[in-house]
């Protein structure tokens, strides 16, 4: 799989997951209505179907999503929680996405 079509498909994958969560928080934190909860199912449904499209083994697919969860997980602090992601942060975000390079696209053994 190639280095867009795995960053893309982990994107949307923690988009689905952060969705997922983030809408039952609004029901439990913020007295949203429980219909919520339908569709943060289907999205988590989502996120689990996303992370069987990878053909690499599941544990080294889960390590490597975590690095681009964090990335997204700070774009939607900003664009959603509209908080300002800090230097440190941007710092942490770039370091993850190193790690999930070096974990889906360095060599293997025979």
């Amino acid at each position: 799989m190639d280095l867009f079509k795995t960053f893309l498909i982990f994107a949307v994958t923690a988009v689905a997951e952060i969705v997922g969560c983030y809408l039952p928080y609004l029901w439990l934190q913020q007295g949203r209505s429980a219909w919520l909860l339908v569709p943060a199912a289907a999205s988590l449904a989502l996120f689990a179907w996303l992370l069987s499209l990878h053909p690499s083994a599941a544990g080294r697919v889960y390590a490597a999503y975590g690095g681009v969860y964090i990335g997204v997980a700070v774009v939607w602090l900003m664009l959603v929680d509209k908080v300002q992601p800090t230097a440190t942060d941007w710092i942490g975000v770039s370091v993850s996405l190193c790690g999930m390079a070096i974990i889906m696209f360095g060599p293997r053994a025979a």
